[in-house]
């Protein structure tokens, strides 16, 4: 995302210096064209006309005359003159006629001193300095504009044969069934005359879904090395130009390069950037247009015996036209999911080939704790790590480092110079006390694995859970307590200092959302019924009724309103465990997941 707002910066710093250089141009030419009308105008005014200069030579009026080859300019020197340094210059008609005129006059007695001398280079570049400039500036603009548009070939590719870095399926876990998936791609790719007298005709276009980091682009080169080809790579943002028809033209020469490099792979990240829903607006809109029918046209212009495969991603598919999705363009859909926990554990695996582990290092854990992580969330943890051990003159990555990791990219930077007040420090500690209690009462939510008192990025406090499986459905009463356990905070503060605080608000504002979608996306409600209530457009709920929206706030209130008096009744029955785990907190500030069950045995 920084690479590509750097270009556009760097776009937008080009256009500037652009529309400077042409301001430049015209007040050059403004200035020049004044100085010289008033000074050939004053020079008009003053100077001897061609018939008075020859009738002063005639009387003997003339010291000497300098003449300069090939531009007919004359520099007369007059006999008798105040100051001997004035100099008339004049412009004749007929250089050779002049000459055999003084002859003929010196021939008659009259002393006049003729001198020729040649034009000089400094000269010629005085009497068309206007026309260099100008001339200069304009080739300056035209370089620019070609440099800023970038005309040239685009798609940047990797070969397949020859890079000896390049990815491989090995390279690529925690998507199994994507590569499976896949294969089939890479087969044809290495022998498609096989498919071809079968009579089988491969998708032409592969579209990967999926959010930021899961691997799209992993995959897609992964597919190039194991077929041994091309990849040309380009994201959709390079297409995107200021002017009309050039990104047309981009794609056709996208398409021109990946012919001549057949068989190979062309793949288009970020493809919403072009591919988004068709309007019938002008501007960089109209313009985005004709790039998308250049490429759908590019798209239908290829057989299938070009082997060419079209690979793209995006993490928004439902912004796409859909004639880019029809069968013929992009037959295939696949949704490149966050690894489970076994893809999580092998992605830490591939990561850490290049760290120094510690043997006590437990990468399953790490994968426990990183519930829908994608595999570029996993390998920043590693990261961090790395950089952790080295801050702490360690000689291997620990089981510390690593977990100091998780707590840094989760909750945020520990911040152990911040003064906490003693007011401040008993608050957090039984709101904090508050959440794992109640928690621990709850037969859905995870069990506690830390808790602490000390701030990290925005959080005055936290509470980890131990995440022992991955989840893809959640049913209501899961989500009813985790409402109660979102709330067990703010009853804590109540409860034990008849007080509430904002640090509840992140708490109220999870909580309200989840009440929300309980009602409006996912049906839970007994008395709207099992409904969806998700619109685009607010005019949407007049179909439902038009006391449907007061009918769902007084839903969520009711929602919200029984899980804090679940979470108080949950307090009011553990009060003493309540005040002995905040104790705790004040002493140590933090408490690990052995030391809070102690408080249960």
């Amino acid at each position: 995302m920084k690479k590509e707002k750097d270009k556009q910066k760097q776009k937008n710093n080009l256009f500037t210096i652009l529309i400077i250089i042409l301001l430049l141009v015209i007040a050059v030419a403004v200035i020049s064209y004044m100085f010289f009308t008033i000074k050939n105008k004053k020079e008009e005014e003053e100077k001897i006309t061609y018939t008075e200069f020859l009738s002063d030579i005639e009387e003997g009026l003339i010291e000497s005359v300098k003449m300069t080859a090939g531009s007919g300019t004359l520099e007369v020197k007059y006999i008798d003159r105040e100051n001997e340094d004035d100099v008339e210059k004049i412009m004749i008609p007929n250089s050779q006629a002049f000459i055999e005129f003084i002859h003929e006059k010196k021939a008659e007695g009259i002393d006049v001193h003729l001198s020729v001398v040649p034009s000089g280079f400094l000269a010629g570049l005085k009497a068309n300095l206007l026309s260099i400039i100008s001339t200069t500036l304009m080739v300056v603009i035209v370089v620019m504009v070609f440099k800023m548009q970038g005309l040239g070939d685009k798609g940047k590719v990797y070969d397949g044969v020859q890079n000896k870095s390049k990815v491989t399926f090995k390279d690529v876990a925690g998507l199994q069934e994507e590569k499976q998936e896949m294969i089939e791609i890479v087969d044809f790719l290495k022998e498609p005359k096989r498919f071809l007298d079968m009579g089988a005709k491969i998708p032409k276009g592969i579209l990967l879904c999926g959010k930021p980091g899961t691997g799209k682009t992993l995959i897609a080169r992964a597919i190039a090395g194991e077929a041994n080809v091309p990849f040309i790579s380009m994201s959709g943002s390079e297409f995107i130009e200021m002017f009309a028809g050039l990104g047309a033209s981009r794609v056709r020469k996208l398409f021109e390069k990946a012919k001549k490099l057949a068989p190979c792979i062309i793949f288009i990240d970020e493809i919403d950037a072009i591919g988004s829903r068709r309007t019938s607006n002008s501007g960089a809109e109209s313009e985005n247009n004709q790039t998308l029918n250049q490429l759908l046209v590019e798209m239908d212009g290829f057989e299938t015996n070009d082997t060419i495969i079209v690979l793209a991603a995006t993490n928004r598919p439902e912004m796409l036209d859909k004639a880019l999705l029809r069968p013929g363009r992009f037959d295939r859909q696949i949704t490149i999911a966050p690894p489970d926990l076994n893809g999580r554990e092998e992605i830490l695996k591939i990561y850490s080939k290049e760290k120094k582990l510690s043997s006590e290092i437990d990468l399953k854990s790490v994968a426990e704790d990183t519930a829908g992580f994608t595999g570029a969330e996993l390998s920043n943890i590693l990261n961090e790590a790395a950089i952790i051990a080295t801050v702490n003159k360690h000689e291997e990555i620990t089981m510390d480092d690593l977990e100091d990791a998780v707590k840094k990219v989760t909750v945020g930077l520990q911040k152990t110079s911040r003064v906490i007040s003693d007011k401040d420090k008993k608050l957090t500690a039984y709101h904090e006390a508050g959440h794992a209690i109640v928690s621990k009462y709850l037969e859905t939510v995870e069990d506690v694995k830390e808790i602490s008192i000390i701030p990290r990025g925005v959080a005055g406090g936290y509470t980890m859970y131990k995440t022992n499986e991955d989840k893809f459905y959640i049913s209501k009463t899961e989500m009813e307590e985790k409402l109660i356990s979102l709330l067990g905070g703010r009853a804590a503060e109540k409860l034990a200092l008849d007080d509430i605080s904002t640090g509840a608000s992140n708490d109220l504002e999870v909580a309200t959302k989840t009440a929300r979608d309980m009602i409006v996306v996912y049906g839970m409600s007994d008395k709207i019924g099992p409904i969806s209530l998700r619109v685009d457009d607010v005019r949407e709920l007049e179909f439902y009724g038009t006391e449907i929206e007061d009918e769902v706030g007084k839903e969520i209130r009711s929602l919200i309103e029984t899980a804090y008096a679940r979470a108080i009744q949950i307090l009011n029955a553990n009060r003493d465990k309540l005040d002995a785990v905040a104790q705790t907190l004040i002493k140590k500030e933090t408490i690990t997941q052995k030391e809070f069950d102690s408080f249960f045995e």
